[in-house]
């Protein structure tokens, strides 16, 4: 991986976070969920609506993103301009003001948010998701999703969680890990405002690694072992021969967030995937002027959008 896919992940967020571009009108979107140990959820997002659309697109963060995260914003902007609705998702935790937090597998979010009222009316759905968003969308679409579904998205995901997080956790890394864990540490200090939580946030702060992280966090509040079973029920690299939902997997050469030897031993297997590995770009950020050999035009957001609106 050369300077450039630093360059490419690191240039998009700061312009996009220096002189943030316009975003759609949006209104703010609720729903809940019921869950075994926290008890009743609240989820929020972001909604735009169009004039009369019978299509939405629901946009998926990533590890420590949320719904302002600048791709999630992009995204919706490009739904807008294609004439189709979008929701940006907010994981259980991510707005800062929820009382529990989410994982890489952890599909009810998604599955309450299709289900909301707000989103009854639309005769399809489509699914857009980067980095950790796209292994829970992943797992969702192998197991059994809203029927509305037509088509979905997964951009730069880690799909084989142990080998991923390992690569992070090395030294090389550490700007990117110490990035991501400051968001989850921040959801994980709101949380333990409103409830007990597995770890003293001093003792959460202070963790390093992706591993401690899951092993110590994860782990314990969501039932596995620790993060090595954590990884190996989470990764979507083992159910992608699940999924029958017209889907496209878009991966970097130089993504030095999610090295591609991650993933590349498993979509070349992955027959039901619409799998491009492009060689411009970083972690979620691309030149202006990618093709994805997709047949259709514009950023890669535009390019994701249009194929999804007419698979092949």
């Amino acid at each position: 991986m050369s300077w450039k896919g630093h360059f490419w992940t690191l240039g998009p967020f700061l312009r996009h976070n220096l002189l943030p571009p316009r975003t759609p009108e949006w209104q703010r979107w609720e729903t809940s969920l019921e869950d075994s140990v926290v008890g009743t959820l609240n989820l929020s997002g972001r909604l735009t609506r169009e004039d009369a659309s019978d299509t939405i697109v629901v946009i998926v963060h990533g590890l420590g993103g949320s719904a302002t995260s600048y791709y999630a914003r992009r995204a919706a902007l490009c739904a807008s301009q294609a004439g189709i609705d979008s929701l940006r998702l907010n994981l259980r935790g991510a707005d800062r003001a929820g009382d529990d937090y989410y994982h890489a597998g952890l599909t009810d979010d998604l599955k309450a948010a299709l289900a909301s009222t707000a989103l009854e009316g639309y005769e399809n759905i489509l699914l857009l998701a980067y980095s950790l968003g796209g292994n829970m969308v992943l797992r969702y679409l192998a197991d059994k999703p809203d029927p509305r579904v037509r088509a979905a998205a997964a951009v730069c995901s880690p799909i084989d969680l142990k080998p991923s997080a390992r690569a992070i956790d090395r030294p090389r890394g550490v700007f990117y890990r110490r990035h991501v864990l400051a968001g989850l540490k921040d959801i994980y200090r709101h949380v333990a405002a409103r409830r007990e939580v597995p770890l003293p946030v001093r003792e959460a702060s202070r963790i390093d690694t992706i591993e401690q992280w899951d092993e110590r966090v994860i782990a314990p509040r969501h039932g596995f072992a620790g993060a090595e079973d954590y990884w190996a029920q989470t990764s979507a690299c083992n159910v992608l021969g699940d999924i029958g939902t017209p889907t496209l997997f878009v991966a970097t050469e130089r993504d030095p967030m999610v090295g591609i030897d991650t993933v590349r031993p498993w979509l070349q297997n992955a027959t039901t995937l619409r799998r491009i590995v492009t060689s411009r770009g970083g972690h979620v950020g691309f030149p202006q002027k990618v093709d994805l050999g997709l047949g259709t035009t514009g950023t890669v957001e535009d390019q994701i959008i249009q194929w999804m609106l007419a698979p092949t």
